[in-house]
């Protein structure tokens, strides 16, 4: 948002200085971005042509001779038709940056005379397009002064970052109604505007809406026997120093009440309006040829405003260019609505068109405004153009209706830490517009209607903390815990960040992918939901809240691979989405592996193939990373389960099932189904895995955050091996647990460390070898103690998975 100072001192009373007007705009909030003091216009004066002969190398051009007020006459070579003697002018001497042909004069020598500055035009000082001569002032300008004070081009601009929630400030009037509430200066008010009217709009209009909210208002006007030339000078440079160009006073006004008042205006050229307006849906396929000159091609989700012909300005956006105002405009149609803000943004975002009444009607206008924006737009035109005014037509406006938000006092020490009495609250809400109303501790404030922004008892606190000043919050540190090196972070931010490191340690790189997804991505991960559909998408193929972190990240190894980089390990710990409700919402970490980028590294080098790398990833890689996760996160890991298959884009004989008991799933691994590969235009060797950091339980709590102290047993630990035979539909992890749960106090450690099927063992059956740990205690175990636990263990193993003892 760019002003500047002039026009904002026509709105506030004020003896700041520029720099004291840009601290306290970054103080309540409105941030500084930039200011152009307008020092590139300093150098030049304003100076007369004392004599004026011709070049005598150049038909065309003239050597002059300039006084500049500073001395002796100065000789100049200029090409200027309208250079003569008795000219008076704005003149550049050498080492003059002159900022429309962006050149910095030097002394010349053009065609054999010397030529010792420049006397310039206005398209060189950039006041505006005409380069048809040089600059003609009159003859008591004067001479030897600055010319950039004279032609008031001095006026610094100031530029403020503006945050979207605060439309009131797409205005100069509501920044200075800010600095007033802030106590710089006074905000000034300007009477209503007076003029009498003739007559009735003969134009008439219709609001054709399924939903009263796409237009919840329209105001429109018809002045007759208006003069459409170039707008004034003060108001030509105003819109020029904020970086619009004059076009002509109808369209230079609309403009101006657009900064000036943040009410975006529009004109038709009556003539040019075939019946009546009608405010309507556009029909599909429908299209308009738009004010820059490009056809836009619409639907029923975008409003128009029409007449018997068919569409004349896209509603809230951008006008047409059959009904634009030009030289020949001698009746004209003002227009003042009130547009839905989503719709302004969604037809806007899909249009292409960025424009500075989408900018205000998308955040939201004052809807109060309306027909005194039109009263004060007909004034403009009435003092500019002339004409005569008929009665305003006002359709569908029912009144601004007042948010009553229910603010305690209180919340502005709890939420700021500032001590703001009540007076001074109440003095700031005021200041502001806002109306308080009651007694004690807690008070109803209505909002005004140019703060839809307002929503609640914290945005109040916010207005309180920008006046009061931020600047007033002193510096505390944070409050020490009870306990030393108590925790600070929760349990899902610990488990995060260990995930993190975790899985960093087995060589995969964090990637960081969008959460919104297309929707046949989503529906082959388990999601595609309504309720998570988007309903204004940043893009087309970005429509869902993503149900799982592997599609964006199998996409990403794909990319990867695409541009010779088929190795890649990538992880990413963010949330994934179940439902549009709060707990629906997942905490993931999940990582996929592709080619040969397993643990033991990637890539066909030889030295790969001793440390068993250079094969491609399969379902253990991504099983080995999961269990890395949860154990990193501290889970007992005696307590895993491990069940085969998983979802349905896993592949359903290589993939497994993680739980910590018979119901919590922690996870899923394993390498992925071709037909979901295929769906997302994926190749190569590829695993993956997902483990739900929410799903695992707190820790228990513990006495003491120190730990105690190691215990290591003195007796010599013993390895057993076993060998099984069980069914081949019995899984080795049930082997694995019934052998644990012989003894949990001697069994330590369970292995597999063979397999094998064949006839020998019989038909359906398979072998299983593992290996047992056995580390004594309290004593030296004796063969008794041996044998004994050799029963446990194959009776228990027996007993859950139908094994016996190989002979």
């Amino acid at each position: 948002m760019k002003f500047t100072l002039s026009w904002l001192k026509e709105h506030l009373e004020t003896d700041a200085t520029l720099d004291e007007i840009c601290t306290r705009l970054t103080e309540i909030g409105l941030e500084v971005e930039e200011v152009d003091d307008k020092a590139a216009f300093k150098p030049f004066v304003i100076a007369r042509v004392v004599s004026a002969e011709k070049h005598p190398q150049a038909d065309r051009l003239k050597v002059l001779m300039v006084d500049t007020g500073s001395g002796a006459p100065v000789q100049v070579v200029c090409g200027a038709p309208n250079a003569r003697a008795g000219l008076v002018g704005a003149f550049a001497a050498p080492g003059t940056y002159v900022p429309g042909i962006d050149v910095t004069l030097a002394v010349g020598n053009i065609r054999g005379v010397e030529s010792r500055g420049m006397m310039c035009s206005e398209k060189e000082m950039q006041i505006s397009d005409n380069h048809d001569g040089i600059i003609d002032l009159p003859d008591d300008a004067p001479v030897g002064q600055s010319y950039a004070a004279y032609a008031h081009l001095d006026d610094p601009v100031i530029e403020i970052n503006l945050t979207p929630n605060r439309p009131d400030c797409t205005s100069i009037h509501g920044i200075a109604r800010d600095l007033a509430a802030s106590g710089l200066g006074t905000l000034k008010t300007r009477a209503a505007p007076s003029f009498a009217v003739e007559g009735e709009t003969p134009v008439k209009l219709t609001l054709d809406l399924d939903d009263p909210k796409l237009c919840p208002g329209f105001a429109l006007r018809l002045v007759r026997g208006v003069r459409n030339g170039p707008s004034p000078r003060w108001m030509q440079q105003r819109l020029t120093a904020i970086g619009l160009r004059p076009i002509n006073a109808l369209v230079d006004i609309t403009n101006y009440m657009t900064f000036d008042q943040g009410r975006p205006m529009h004109v038709f050229d009556a003539a040019k309006v075939t019946g009546n307006l009608t405010v309507r849906r556009a029909r599909e396929g429908e299209t308009v040829l738009a004010l820059d000159q490009r056809e836009y091609k619409l639907g029923p989700n975008n409003v128009v405003i029409s007449d018997e012909d068919g569409i004349e300005s896209i509603g809230g956006i951008m006008g047409g260019e059959h009904s634009g105002c030009d030289e020949n405009t001698v009746d004209v149609l003002i227009e003042s609505a009130l547009w839905d803000p989503m719709n302004i943004a969604k037809s806007g975002r899909s249009l292409g068109i960025i424009t500075d009444a989408r900018y205000r009607f998308e955040r939201g206008v004052d809807p109060e405004y309306m027909v005194p924006g039109l009263e004060r737009t007909t004034e403009l035109v009435l003092d500019l153009c002339g004409g005569t005014p008929a009665r305003a037509e006002v359709v569908g406006y029912k009144g601004y209706e007042p948010k009553v938000v229910d603010f305690p006092y209180s919340e502005v020490k709890r939420l700021t830490g500032l001590e703001v009495s009540t007076e001074e609250s109440n003095a700031i809400l005021a200041r502001l517009g806002f109306t308080v109303s009651g007694t004690g501790e807690r008070v109803s404030v209505a909002v005004p209607s140019w703060r839809p922004d307002v929503d609640g008892k914290a945005d109040l606190v916010e207005e309180v903390m920008r006046i009061h000043g931020v600047d007033n919050i002193k510096p505390a540190p944070l409050e020490s815990h009870a306990a030393v090196n108590g925790r600070i972070l929760t349990t899902l931010q610990i488990r995060t960040r260990a995930a993190k490191r975790a899985l960093a340690s087995r060589g995969m790189l964090e990637a960081v992918t969008w959460s919104f997804i297309p929707e046949d991505q989503a529906k082959l991960f388990g999601g595609g939901s309504p309720a998570l559909r988007l309903a204004n998408p940043i893009a087309a193929e970005m429509s869902d809240m993503r149900p799982s972190l592997l599609p964006g990240l199998l996409t990403a190894a794909q990319r990867n691979a695409d541009k010779g980089y088929g190795d890649v390990a990538i992880f990413e710990v963010s949330g994934t989405y179940e439902n549009d409700r709060p707990d629906g919402q997942r905490r993931v970490a999940g990582g996929i592996r592709r080619g040969t980028a397993s643990l033991a590294g990637g890539g066909r080098m030889w030295s790969n193939a001793v440390k068993g790398g250079g094969k491609p990833v399969d379902v253990f890689d991504a099983k080995a990373d999961a269990l890395a996760v949860i154990e990193a996160c501290g889970l007992p890991m005696g307590n895993i389960q491990i069940e085969q298959g998983g979802p349905e884009w896993y592949h359903p004989g290589r993939s497994g099932t993680i739980k910590m008991g018979p119901k919590v799933v922690l996870g899923y691994f394993g390498e992925f189904h071709p037909l979901t590969l295929e769906a997302l235009d994926v190749s190569g060797a590829l695993c993956g895995f997902e483990v739900y950091l929410d799903a695992m339980a707190e820790p228990k709590k513990k006495a003491t955050r120190t730990k105690p102290a190691l215990e290591l047993s003195p007796f010599q630990a013993v390895k057993r091996d076993f060998a099984f035979v069980v069914d081949k539909t019995v899984e080795s992890g049930a082997i694995i647990k019934a052998a644990t749960g012989a003894d949990r106090k001697l069994v330590t450690g369970v292995n597999v460390f063979d397999i094998f099927e064949g006839a020998s063992v019989g038909e359906g059956k398979k072998s299983v070898a593992i290996e047992v740990q056995i580390q004594p205690v309290e004593r030296t175990l004796t063969d008794e103690d041996f044998e004994a636990l050799t029963q446990k263990i194959v009776a228990s193993v027996a007993k859950f998975t139908g094994g016996v003892l190989r002979s």
